[in-house]
């Protein structure tokens, strides 16, 4: 996709506040990963500036509409397995550091994160307010997926790919993705994409369900323009209440699905299998998984 000349860093003065460029244009609030050196990747601070910008929107009567994409080639390439925590409320852990391959962690450590981390990030998509659409300008993987499947509506340019990563890596999916997509393709299907971790081109996504319409990438942000422009002039709280009605609908259990999912991380994060997922991924080689 490429940028407006509005486009400007979230915030002012910081180092790091180009990794999140955001701009509102027309009621459309629009939040750009920029991180295309690590294939958009989020790190923690990345998580939490979405958090809050998708908080922002919510609050905000000037926004009735908001577009999450991304700059370069790829969407978002899940968790930067080599971002630094830069809080105690971020320990290391799978998805966050490459020092949680060998840091020691007490019970209830991994689930607190997933919690604090990954699970809160979709639920802020799921509960902004106002509309939310992803304009997927290439590959989504991990939760980078989970993030474009939150939105209320999902573009995809023709190159974009949808790829379920978790089990590549020994892992068990975070994001809320097995809450997300049992809901969108039905359960037999969340578990083929979950199982075994192929990558699904954006027309494939298209015929699933998971994506809304595929367009080609020149025009990706003249479409998301044209969506998100079309509901910014609609009824905001009307689209709102719909939003609402409609995630309720399939919703009345997502305490108890993320409770399970973060119970789930728990479990596989002693496991051997889970270590040596990560550890290979690092190390830019196959994964030997033994099966415990």
């Amino acid at each position: 996709m490429s940028l407006s000349p509005r486009d400007k860093p979230l915030g002012r003065g910081g180092p790091d506040d180009s990794v999140i460029l955001h701009t509102t244009d027309n009621g459309v609030s629009w939040i750009t990963l920029n991180r295309p050196e690590v294939m958009n990747a989020i790190a923690p601070e990345q998580r939490e500036r979405l958090i809050s910008q998708l908080s922002g929107a919510s609050a905000d009567p000037a926004v009735r509409a908001v577009v999450i994409t991304a700059t370069g080639a790829a969407f978002c390439a899940g968790a930067d397995l080599r971002a630094t925590p830069s809080s105690a409320m971020d320990p290391a852990v799978p998805g966050v550091s490459a020092a949680s391959v060998a840091a020691g962690r007490l019970p209830g450590d991994v689930a607190r994160t997933i919690r604090r981390g990954a699970q809160r990030l979709i639920a802020a998509v799921l509960d902004c307010e106002k509309p939310v659409i992803a304009a997927v300008n290439g590959t989504a993987a991990g939760l980078g997926a989970h993030l474009a499947l939150a939105c209320d509506l999902v573009l995809a340019a023709e190159s974009a790919t949808f790829v379920e990563v978790f089990v590549r890596r020994g892992l068990v999916p975070d994001g809320g993705g097995a809450y997300l997509l049992p809901r969108l393709v039905g359960p037999q299907r969340a578990k083929e994409l979950m199982f075994f971790g192929d990558a699904l081109t954006a027309a494939e996504a298209e015929r699933m369900g998971l994506v809304n319409r595929v367009v080609a990438g020149a025009g990706l942000a003249a479409t998301a323009r044209s969506w998100a422009e079309r509901l910014a002039t609609g009824p905001t709280r009307a689209l709102a209440l719909t939003k609402q009605l409609v995630n309720a609908s399939l919703d009345s259990d997502r305490a108890a699905a993320f409770a399970a999912e973060a119970a789930a991380q728990e479990i596989n994060m002693t496991t051997e299998d889970a270590r040596e997922g990560v550890k290979s991924f690092l190390e830019h080689r196959s994964p030997a998984y033994r099966g415990h």
